[in-house]
């Protein structure tokens, strides 16, 4: 009998020194389920995300922007830093126009203006007109700044308040804008081959028609 009762009080103890390390075991096992669980939870690699849309891009566009200068005053870099209607003057594609900006005496009025957005017509646009009719209306002075001014809208607007807008000018007539993406027509007769051309006081959309005031 007695000893059946050692025996069994070995077994016991035999038991009782094993349990911690059986514990042990069942708890690294545990640590490294739980570690390949959360490798496979974790967050994926950035570049798995490549195919997500893009955020927008706030740059100018259309057909006519590869015609603008790479460097220098001209370049979309050196707009941004001066003035509406100084910007306009490092563009050559926009000479006839600050040649009719100068005549109207409106250089200090766009360039002290805030926040405004200036529909400006190349010179091709300006070429569409016929010439005795554009000499015309360069000398008379009223005429000329009703015009100018009706290209001007008071406030900065964005590409995407251009999808189907209306808009006073300075000249106090009404602007129609419409379209989508990087195509928009302004008051259905011209089309803006460069838009969203920044300067340090505006936003500029190239035209490749000049504006007309409705009568």
């Amino acid at each position: 009998m007695n000893s059946l009762r050692l025996r069994r009080t070995a077994l016991v103890l035999a038991a009782a020194a094993t349990l911690p390390f059986a514990l042990a075991a069942c708890s690294s096992g545990s640590d490294q389920a739980s570690g390949a669980g959360s490798a496979a939870s974790a967050p994926a690699d950035p570049a798995a995300d490549a195919s997500a849309p893009a955020a927008a891009v706030d740059a100018p566009f259309g057909p006519a922007c590869a015609g603008v200068p790479k460097e220098g005053a001209g370049s979309f870099d050196g707009m941004a830093k001066d003035p509406v209607a100084t910007a306009a003057s490092n563009n050559p594609a926009l000479s006839t126009l600050v040649t009719a900006v100068k005549k109207a005496g409106l250089v200090d009025t766009l360039n002290n203006a805030k926040d405004i957005t200036v529909f400006a017509p190349t010179n091709d646009a300006f070429a569409k007109i016929p010439k005795a009719d554009l000499d015309k209306v360069l000398a008379d002075k009223a005429t000329l700044t009703k015009i100018l001014t009706y290209h001007v809208v008071g406030q900065a607007l964005a590409p995407e308040q251009l999808e189907n807008g209306s808009f006073e000018t300075l000249q106090k007539g009404m602007i129609t804008t419409s379209g989508s993406g990087t195509a928009y027509k302004v008051d259905d007769s011209a089309n803006v081959v460069c838009g969203n051309v920044k300067t340090a006081n505006a936003n500029v959309y190239i035209v490749d028609t000049v504006l007309m005031p409705k009568q």
